[in-house]
């Protein structure tokens, strides 16, 4: 796991200036503490920063083939790097190092832009070729590993691991952008089509982009994409013993490392999945970690414990409390772009429990996304059967209607929190889907926004591009299209990019087994019923797990990761929540109404209402604002 950076000149092949580069990589030591390198020629400069996980003494980058012709800046793991390098040994390739980065450079000389399909792993990398002046980036399938990019002035194309490597270059200019801020209001994140700084881009999953001297910048292509269009014909017995071969490989090639590993345990399905998995590939006793917090609610640490105990694991925990608060600075350092998911802060927390014994640490992401595990899978399951028995013109006004009078009580058990369900009946199954994985709603936004950001952003809406994911799937089910929008925009621009930025803030590598692309196109073709099953989300993967795991581990009410922001802006943080509404960064753009976010935070602390997330969110903001712009 490294961080990588360079600038490439498209008209013509100016110096490069080997400070410039160095000014770019010293601005993530997090991301390598190992070792460094910078690469200069005409046009082109090529940084590395090394965390050391394979091959320690051999694998320094940036790597130059045999006859230079070749060079490499990577950052990720190629986890079928022997097997590949097995194959190329045979047709007569020779290798210098036990690195998984010099088979980037043997697989390209021998099979060109196609060697990305053979490789199974997470990884962002450039590839520099002398001969055609190109220069070649290129992402993983799901996006475990980030890669920014942007043009610049005087026409180089500069991109880096993290948005900080950007403005580390001179020539970037720092100007916000108001429909990433849109975004990051509904959806909580700045997905990956978006960035906050305007004119910068995110190379997306699956895709690479080739770069070649005198042709301008062209547009990403995709290599790899999921598909939901076909259904596997085999009987439960085949798929469970499938399903069950594919995780025991996808773990034991992620266990392949020349440093100290251990795992997350949060005492839920997937990461106590990939611990029985882990288990069974170990000698030594695994290292696990795990976090609670002070809300007995939320605290998973019980169940965390019994799987430990009964793997007999290297078992520790730690506590998260309101006075963790102290950290968001260094969360809104390590994002650079606003990130409003508040379970960042447990698992920065987790990671530097683990960085404590370990280097690499293996976790459960992703299971949910490829096996339809969330919560919102199974009402939108539902709710599709349910716009099934009622025409439109009878459905949309009957639960518009319902939805407007129903009082909104968020207090109240669950089982009366209807209004949000008559809401999302009475729209499209897209917009229902788009409102459930957003993080505050249309009508919500638009109370908090001025009439001057309103007219800027000119009607742009963070939702559409779920619902155009879902239309544009290639998929035969509701379920299917939902996933589908999952992969492609929530898991890699929330969820692994929490795990990304959280685990190399404190420079431990976090592997991700239930998210090897074996198991996310396995998963794509089984039947909906043995992804939803009653109320029960993945259920082939928890039948596979019985087995392995005790029945109230894998059949309990799913917690997720919850951190209980809404208590602690009642209580010990109740005073930062109100701050934000005057004299604050944000404040002052105007481009929310501060009269809107004085309300939202009295409700919020006298009970009238839960706004937790968006004050967590509106604050998330305004330090990212004033550490960007300020």
């Amino acid at each position: 796991m490294c961080g990588i950076a360079g600038i490439f000149h498209l008209e013509t092949a100016k110096p490069v200036d080997p400070a410039r580069m160095q000014r770019m990589i010293d601005v993530m030591p997090h991301r390598g503490p190992d070792g460094e390198g910078v690469w200069t020629a005409p046009g082109i400069g090529l940084g590395h920063r090394r965390l050391s996980i394979i091959d320690l003494h051999g694998g320094a980058q940036p790597m130059a083939s045999e006859d230079a012709r070749l060079i490499v800046t990577f950052n990720g793991e190629i986890y079928n790097f022997n097997d590949i390098k097995f194959e190329l040994e045979r047709k007569g390739h020779h290798f210098h190092t036990h690195s998984d980065t010099e088979v980037i450079l043997h697989a390209y000389r021998e099979w060109g832009e196609a060697c990305v399909e053979r490789f199974n792993g997470m990884f962002a990398f450039a590839l520099y070729d002398q001969s055609t002046q190109s220069l070649w980036l290129v992402r993983d399938r799901l996006g475990v590993k980030p890669l920014y990019y942007a043009q610049v002035s005087d026409g180089s194309v500069i991109f880096g691991s993290e948005l900080k490597v950007l403005l580390a270059h001179p020539l970037l200019r720092r100007e916000p952008s108001l429909t990433a801020i849109e975004d990051y209001l509904a959806l909580g994140y700045v997905p990956d089509d978006a960035c906050i700084v305007a004119g910068v881009r995110k190379l997306g999953a699956g895709m690479h982009l080739k770069l070649v001297r005198g042709r301008g910048l062209p547009e990403p292509q995709t290599y790899w994409d999921v598909s939901f269009a076909d259904r596997s014909k085999a009987k439960a017995p085949e798929l469970i013993e499938e399903l069950t071969a594919l995780m025991r490989d996808a773990v034991k090639l992620r266990m392949i490392s020349d440093v100290p590993l251990g795992a997350f345990l949060s005492g839920g399905v997937d990461s106590s999945s990939v611990v029985a998995m882990m288990a069974e590939n170990s000698r030594a006793a695994v290292k696990t970690c795990t976090i609670g917090f002070d809300v007995e609610s939320l605290d998973e640490r019980a169940y965390a414990d019994r799987v430990a105990r009964r793997f007999a694991t290297d078992h520790r925990t730690r506590i998260v409390s309101p006075d963790d608060y102290g950290l968001l600075d260094t969360l809104v350092t390590h994002f650079d772009e606003p990130f409003a998911d508040a379970s960042a802060l447990p698992t920065y927390r987790v990671c530097e429990l683990a960085r404590d014994e370990v280097t690499v640490a293996l976790s459960g992401d992703g299971a949910d996304e490829a096996f339809a595990g969330y919560r919102r899978h199974l009402f939108q399951h539902r709710g599709e059967r349910a716009r099934s028995l009622m025409p439109a013109a009878i459905r949309q006004p009957l639960f518009s209607a319902l939805g407007r009078i129903y009082p909104k009580m968020d207090w109240a058990p669950r089982f009366l929190r209807a209004k949000s369900t008559f809401q999302e009946l009475a729209v499209s199954g897209g917009e229902a889907y788009a409102r459930s994985v957003g993080f505050t709603p249309p009508e919500l936004r638009a109370r908090l926004y001025t009439h001057s950001f309103t007219q800027k952003i000119d009607g742009h809406r963070a939702e559409d591009r779920i619902i155009t994911a879902m239309e544009n799937a290639p998929a035969r089910d509701a379920i299917d299209r939902a996933q589908y929008a999952d992969l492609k925009i929530w898991l890699p621009g929330d969820i692994l990019t929490k795990t990304d930025r959280m685990s190399m803030a404190v420079s431990l590598e976090a592997r991700e087994p239930l998210l090897d692309y074996r198991l996310v196109e396995f998963a794509a073709k089984l039947p909906v019923g043995q992804r939803i099953h009653g109320k029960s989300g993945k259920y082939l993967m928890k039948r596979a797990m019985e087995p392995h795991l005790p029945h109230d581990i894998l059949y309990r009410d799913k917690m997720g990761f919850v951190t209980p922001i809404s208590q602690w802006f009642r209580d010990a943080l109740a005073g930062e929540a109100a701050a934000v509404a005057s004299g604050s960064t944000l404040a002052r753009t105007g481009w929310l109404d501060p009269k809107a976010m004085r309300k939202l935070a009295a409700d919020h602390k006298a009970g009238r209402a839960d706004h937790g997330r968006l004050l967590w969110q509106l604050l998330v903001l305004d330090k990212s604002l004033a550490r960007l712009f300020a």
